[in-house]
């Protein structure tokens, strides 16, 4: 009989486990610990549980993380790993440094249902959800390669839209921010959506204190749908409305990401326009330039526009950022994330 991979678990999950086995529904929360905190995946060294215990673990479970099937460092220090799923899928994080500290962009999907046309990862198409497992094991083999210190903030900024796999992106959050767990503050994990409005309201009455970014990128309904066209169920005025809502639940500004395309939504009428939307939001505005990819209509704008923009933009608006894109050589940058050497046949996916 094939083993079950524990991997992703929630300390609930393996207190029912344990209680399955014929032991004390506490031995669930050891196991918890030993496979997040502790990172021990070998029942024979977890010493606070008896040898009976481990014996029956042992016979018919295992703990296994994520392989990596290549991995690739930008001349800016970024580092994108290309993980192999059980399945023979594959998914790409990214880790960022910062001074002395780092940020990790985790997957939440193999691929991506809305196809946003200036998205490497929306042009694969989608292939499915992952589990809480797979979240998760993105975190873990970074710290097994790197110590507790790995990372210090998480985005669900990877490849795929977190809201649309919410289940097991709420599951992984609460592993990451137990204290048995991985015990990283809710408050250091960002997600990021296109818009998924019944999704923001419901993250909003999660009780996760977790921070929201909104990909706008355009700030009338028309400009948006040109460049994310399955978000017509979204209008703006309503994703606003979802916006403030989120913000007073978590009281903590919401960010607005939006990228500038040459040509396209960098205009002066752009940023009244953008402006006037996000009045009585409590928001930050953070700017990047695009970052092209192959079969893209768009183009990325000077450094100067986009300097230009955020100028005009400020005095309109709370806060201003401008990012910069950071594993560009890579393919690691913003929207290029899609495992581009591996090809994928549909018709096995059925």
């Amino acid at each position: 009989m094939e083993k079950i991979n524990l991997l992703g678990s929630t300390i609930g999950e393996l207190e029912n486990l344990m209680l399955a086995l014929g032991e004390p529904k506490y031995r669930g929360r050891q196991l918890f610990k030993w496979f997040y905190c502790l990172r021990q995946s070998d029942f024979k060294k977890m010493s606070d549980l008896p040898q009976r215990v481990q014996q029956k673990l042992a016979k018919g479970y295992i703990f296994i993380g994520l392989s990596v099937a290549k991995k690739s460092q930008s001349i800016d220090g970024t580092q994108k790993f290309l993980f192999t799923l059980h399945d023979g899928k594959y998914i790409e994080t990214v880790l960022i440094p910062d001074k002395d500290k780092a940020t990790v962009c985790v997957s939440s999907q193999i691929g991506c249902p809305l196809t946003c046309g200036f998205c490497a990862t929306g042009q694969m198409g989608f292939m499915r959800n992952l589990t809480a497992g797979e979240i998760i094991g993105q975190l873990l083999y970074l710290r097994d390669l790197y110590g507790d210190n790995a990372f210090e903030n998480i985005v669900f900024m990877g490849m795929g839209e977190p809201l649309l796999n919410h289940d097991n992106m709420i599951f992984s959050i609460r592993i990451i921010s137990s204290e048995i767990g991985l015990s990283l503050s809710a408050k250091k994990i960002t997600v990021s959506t296109i818009g998924i409005i019944p999704q923001i309201y419901k993250l909003a009455d999660s009780g996760l204190k977790v921070n929201l970014a909104i990909s706008l990128h355009a700030a009338t309904d028309d400009k948006r749908l040109c460049l994310m066209p399955k978000i017509k169920a979204y209008p703006l005025r309503d994703l606003m409305e979802a916006a403030k809502y989120f913000a007073r639940a978590r009281k903590r500004r919401v960010t607005f990401e939006y990228i500038l395309f040459d040509g396209f939504n960098d205009t002066i009428d752009d940023v009244k326009n953008l402006s006037n939307l996000i009045k009585g939001v409590p928001c930050k505005i953070n700017l990047l330039a695009y970052n092209p990819i192959q079969g893209s209509p768009y183009r990325r704008p000077s450094e100067e526009k986009v300097n230009e923009f955020g100028k005009l933009l400020y005095p309109r608006v709370p806060a201003v950022t401008i990012r910069k894109s950071r594993g560009g050589d890579i393919e690691a940058a913003c929207g290029q994330l899609a495992g581009k050497f591996v090809k994928y046949d549909k018709r096995s996916d059925k």
